[in-house]
């Protein structure tokens, strides 16, 4: 039996980099096809060559063993096809209905029958399991919603062919349920999908088999994972063994260096105290909705506060912007990169520099370009960022590289005293973290007071010395490294009646 799917010996080549380079493997009805390598391998050009946005420059794509060519994502998607990218792509002033309907709104003699939309979004999510309103316009959703928003637009078009990129970066523990189950459902139904992860948990779970890339190449296909072991496909996306990704170090911690006092907000339920000792990294954790990002947007200055004292090495300071914080030596590596980390049309040099340059200053007038240059070559270097040089636009770059870029921005500040990573390591392939985890490190021996956000549980335990855990808005507990575990820490995370029922 011929694959539904098949490319064969694709390659594509962007000014200074070979993205892909003779990649062929096929994807099958009623199979879910892992792929995994490192941050810039290929991944997500081959996907964009499936959704229509590039055109190969060599090879094939065939559908059904028939040769395609599909000049745009229109002609992508009416071949059958859908692909959630991991970059989201939506329109924040349209409701969940219009953007799910997009380019296929009823209608009626020219005019957008909105109710007839609504009732069949409202339909269409019950039976997915999808808990959105229909009328909540993107721009007031999280982005765990709005993940879900991309995936189920996909779901809604009945494709034979669908590919996930990272469609669980931003999602909560029960919404990544309901996408696996979605998942499981569309392969019963004989869809080929394939599934872009790097959760090595996520890819063992759901995909039959799997290709890795490196360096724009197919390094290995295994056609039955499940007898692969894990260390294999670590070795073969990196070319080299990691025996531990998190590679913990104790050090010594001193005073208090950070506090937070009875900070109160729109999004918490309760005023808010913690505090992290110079070289402490504490990790935030909490369900999607738990306050988190909301929390440290208000000690960042991102936004207005009602209540509450800031201190910093046993002094009061105020914190009114983001600009006074940077000032304190505060900085803050934001979850949503795209809307609010990037500054997409620049370069990469530039987006490194944009925070320090002011150091850079000659006479108060003119920047000097050296010291730029070698500032943006450093980081490139330490953090090995994938890119043809600094003056490439960061908008052309994968995301995890475009998070490393944005990273090496707050590195960059000569005078760091708190360090606020919300996601860090989103959408970052096992290789980079382990080294994005050891600059966190090397933050915490400089005397820094590091706070780190993250969904990923096993993350949190692996780095931070002391967990902090919010839920609805307020903080539900706190434990030492020494003491917490996925349950302990769960059942911090979890509204009481979720707890019972998980005991029960």
């Amino acid at each position: 039996m011929s694959a539904t799917l098949r490319f064969d010996n694709i390659g594509k080549v962007f000014p200074g980099v070979r993205a892909l380079d003779g990649v062929s493997f096929d994807v099958n009805a009623g199979e879910v096809h892992g792929l995994m390598g490192e941050n810039g391998a290929g991944k997500s050009t081959l996907l964009k060559i499936l959704g229509g946005e590039y055109q190969p420059d060599s090879g094939r794509v065939l559908i059904d063993d028939q040769e395609v060519h599909f000049a745009s994502a229109a002609a992508s998607i009416g071949a059958g096809i859908a692909v959630i990218h991991q970059e989201l792509q939506y329109v924040p002033d349209l409701t969940v209905s219009e953007n799910l309907l997009l380019g296929a709104l009823p209608n009626r003699l020219g005019w957008v029958n909105k109710r007839a939309a609504k009732k069949h979004v409202a339909e269409r999510l019950t039976a997915m399991g999808v808990d959105l309103d229909p009328n909540a316009k993107l721009r007031k959703l999280s982005i765990a919603q709005r993940q879900m928003v991309e995936i189920c637009k996909a779901l809604l078009r009945n494709a034979r062919v669908i590919a996930l990129d990272e469609p669980t970066s931003s999602l909560s523990h029960r919404e990544t349920e309901v996408l696996f189950k979605l998942v499981r459902d569309l392969k019963a139904d004989k869809r080929a999908l394939i599934y872009i992860s790097h959760r090595m948990d996520e890819i063992y779970e759901l995909c039959d088999a799997c290709t890795i890339f490196r360096d724009g190449r197919k390094i290995a296909s295994h056609l039955a994972l499940a007898d692969v072991p894990r260390e294999t496909l670590v070795q073969e996306m990196v070319g080299r063994e990691i025996s531990d990704i998190y590679n913990y170090r104790e050090r010594p911690l001193g005073d208090v260096r950070f506090s937070v006092k009875n900070v109160l907000g729109d999004a918490l339920s309760a005023p808010v105290s913690f505090e992290v000792k110079r070289g402490e990294i504490v990790g935030f954790f909490g369900l999607v909705g738990a306050g988190r990002s909301e929390l440290m947007h208000l000690v960042y200055g991102a936004d207005k506060k009602k209540d509450g004292e800031i201190q910093l090495d046993g002094k009061p300071i105020k914190v009114r912007s983001t600009g006074e914080a940077i000032r304190h030596g505060i900085v803050l590596c934001p979850e949503d990169r795209k809307e609010e980390g990037i500054v997409a049309m620049a370069t990469v040099a530039e987006n490194i520099n944009i925070s320090c340059r002011r150091h850079y200053l000659r006479g108060g007038l003119f920047l000097d370009r050296k010291k730029e240059a070698q500032t943006a070559d450093r980081f490139i270097q330490l953090l090995k960022i994938k890119t043809p040089s600094r003056k490439q636009r960061i908008r052309f770059l994968s995301g995890g590289n475009q998070q490393k870029a944005i990273l090496s921005r707050w590195l960059a500040e000569p005078d760091l005293k708190v360090v606020i990573l919300d996601e860090p390591t989103r959408g970052i392939d096992v290789g980079a973290k382990h080294e994005i985890y050891n600059v966190i490190y090397q933050l915490a021996e400089r005397g820094c007071a590091i706070v780190m956000i993250s969904s990923e549980l096993p993350e949190v335990l692996g780095v931070s010395d002391r967990i902090v855990v919010m839920r609805q808005g307020r903080i539900a507990g706190e434990l030492p490294r020494g003491k917490a575990s996925e349950q302990s820490v769960l059942s911090l995370a979890l509204p009481q009646a979720e707890t019972v029922a998980q005991a029960a």
